[in-house]
């Protein structure tokens, strides 16, 4: 199934302490990621630290849908923002929880870093955002149906007149099917797409923490309740796909 790659980082900070061995040159450094739905499986460090021809079609797409500010959430060692900047971006902000994290950051060259969690407010001098940024099954941030809709009214503070999210998730139904290719569920349990994850690193093992894998059509229905306008702009192969949230009333840069 796909592996959360922008995530929570409960302490220890095993993630953080992953990135900064990778960042110190020791390059075989990877995550063991257990989950409640599917198998364990590695997580490299060096994932994060991929260049732009690394990195598969949708986020290359997303990167280029990317308009005026931009707050790249959960962004581990900032290979989005990097590329960003590289851009001529002038303005993009990079946040992250974890902070070993948000050391590589800096030390790469992010010029804008700061560690909170997605929910953190707004500061009363920080300019809303034409582009919020969720990639890596970013969307998965939210933790639950719950923490969707908590985090797209939040959002709303986040962004300026006609702004935009751009996330992506994955349906994880595949993982339900029978040998005949039936959906089997518990209707009296979750919803099938919450899932909690563990993290182990150098023997170490961290809090389970919740993750959230939403259908199209169920996260289309949340965010048209939230006031949003969808658009879904592409998939893979891997029932992975990317949205656009825009806020009614059209793009209006920030003007600095």
């Amino acid at each position: 199934m796909p592996t959360p790659l922008r995530m929570p980082h409960p302490a220890p900070d095993l993630i953080g302490q992953a990135l900064l061995d990778y960042q110190h040159g020791h390059h075989a450094a990877a995550l063991t990621v257990q989950c409640s739905a599917a198998e364990d499986e590695p997580l490299p460090a060096a994932y994060f630290f991929r260049t732009l021809l690394a990195m598969p079609e949708l986020e290359r797409q997303a990167l280029d849908e990317c308009r005026g500010r931009v707050l790249d959430l959960g962004a581990g060692a900032g290979c989005h923002s990097l590329e960003l900047q590289s851009r001529n971006f002038t303005d993009v902000r990079a946040v992250d929880h974890s902070a070993g994290a948000v050391q590589v950051m800096q030390a790469r060259g992010v010029r804008q870093v700061a560690q909170h969690d997605i929910m953190a407010p707004r500061s009363a001098d920080e300019r809303p955002y034409d582009t919020i940024l969720l990639l890596m099954n970013g969307l998965g941030l939210a933790g639950t149906l719950e923490g969707l809709d908590k985090f797209l009214v939040h959002a709303r503070s986040l962004l300026a007149p006609g702004g935009q999210i751009l996330g992506t998730s994955s349906d994880i139904s595949y993982l339900y099917e029978d040998e005949e290719g039936a959906l089997v569920f518990n209707l009296n349990g979750p919803y099938y797409g919450e899932v909690s994850y563990t993290f182990q690193y150098k023997g170490q093992a961290g809090e389970p923490f919740p993750w959230l894998f939403i259908d199209a059509s169920l996260l289309e229905d949340a965010a048209r309740q939230a006031g949003y306008e969808v658009d879904f702009l592409g998939d893979d192969e891997n029932g992975q796909y990317l949205v656009r949230l825009t806020l009614a009333g059209g793009f209006e840069p920030t003007i600095d």
